[in-house]
């Protein structure tokens, strides 16, 4: 009987949920050509995510500041990219934090937001290694889709980053063309 009432307790605690299961997140890293204070400059000032992550955007370097990344600037408020987001915390030169919404194609879980959290860390005098961490995930329906989308996104966001230390800024020229024009058209 004791064995019996022991293998039940066992049983019980193996079906009880870990209280500290570990949080669904984004986890990427690279090392770009650049000091931590030019790598920070390019995530926290609009002229600097102008050379890699959107043709425009509004930047407010500061708790509660704007942090919204237009990846259509002539798309009406709301429908331009990141709009609305907030950045949560910053340390100069090592660290900014914000939130962030999901693209207008996963309407449920762009209403949400998650925490996005960028560190910047010296490699050596003339590299830095960049970590950016996404978390606050829902489970299941559109939060899978999310963040299966967000895990190729952030990847070739931070492609575009070490591309732009190492070949330049990218020229959204071309983008912003057929942007226009297919807003435009739209109107019509």
């Amino acid at each position: 009987m004791i064995m019996k009432t022991i293998g039940i307790l066992y049983l019980a605690i193996a079906l009880v949920p870990a209280a500290h299961a570990q949080e669904r997140a984004v986890n990427l890293e690279t090392t770009v050509k650049a000091t931590p204070a030019q790598a920070f400059a390019a995530w926290s000032t609009v002229d600097g995510i102008k050379t890699f992550f959107a043709p425009d955007g509004r930047i407010e370097a500061r708790s509660n500041g704007l942090y919204e990344i237009h990846m259509n600037p002539f798309a009406p408020p709301g429908e331009k990219g990141a709009d609305d987001m907030r950045v949560l915390a910053v340390q100069e030169n090592k660290m900014i934090s914000f939130t962030w919404n999901a693209p207008p194609s996963l309407p449920e879980t762009r209403k949400q937001r998650t925490v996005v959290i960028v560190r910047f860390a010296p490699v050596g005098d003339t590299e830095t290694k960049v970590t950016l961490h996404q978390v606050g995930w829902g489970d299941g329906g559109e939060w899978d889709k999310t963040f299966e989308y967000f895990g190729k996104a952030w990847g070739y966001v931070l492609g575009n980053f070490k591309k732009r230390f190492e070949q330049g800024p990218i020229d959204w020229t071309p983008q912003l063309e057929r942007l226009k024009a297919a807003m435009a058209a739209q109107k019509k």
